[in-house]
């Protein structure tokens, strides 16, 4: 059996460990970005169209940001397939210093926010509202 003390002092560890975890998860930004896709893999293929767009969006300099544990980043790329999911142009913010910090000096408060030309759309958007803020097609 434990005594009293020792199982005060277990459940005071767990419960600081716990509470650190879930401050470190929090949804702010902690400044740290790179180019490689972490968000897992989209369930199905992309289509041409989802290739084109993700291509243009490469093109015309925009940038998606996001963290590898953020379901809205994941349901984000989801909607453009599996291979244009992987060709965005994802700065993840919560994997390493550098892209902490890229995310920290960007200003970013949300997650998923695509930023381009100066202008952001925060939270999940429509592929159709991605072609239109975009100029997809002009």
């Amino acid at each position: 059996m434990f005594s009293r003390g020792t199982l005060r002092s277990g459940l005071l560890v767990g419960l600081s460990t716990v509470l650190v975890g879930m401050a470190s998860a929090g949804s702010a930004p902690s400044g740290k970005a790179s180019t490689t896709p972490s968000l897992g893999e989209a369930l199905y293929a992309s289509t041409a169209e989802q290739k084109a767009l993700t291509e243009h969006l490469r093109a015309k300099g925009v940038l998606f940001y996001g963290a590898w544990w953020c379901p809205a980043c994941f349901k984000q790329k989801s909607l453009f397939g599996k291979e244009a999911g992987n060709r965005l142009p994802y700065v993840e913010c919560d994997k390493d210093d550098a892209g902490r910090q890229r995310c920290i000096n960007a200003k970013i408060r949300a997650f998923p926010t695509w930023e381009m030309a100066g202008k952001r759309l925060e939270g999940v958007q429509t592929i159709e509202r991605l072609k239109l803020w975009s100029g997809y097609g002009r």
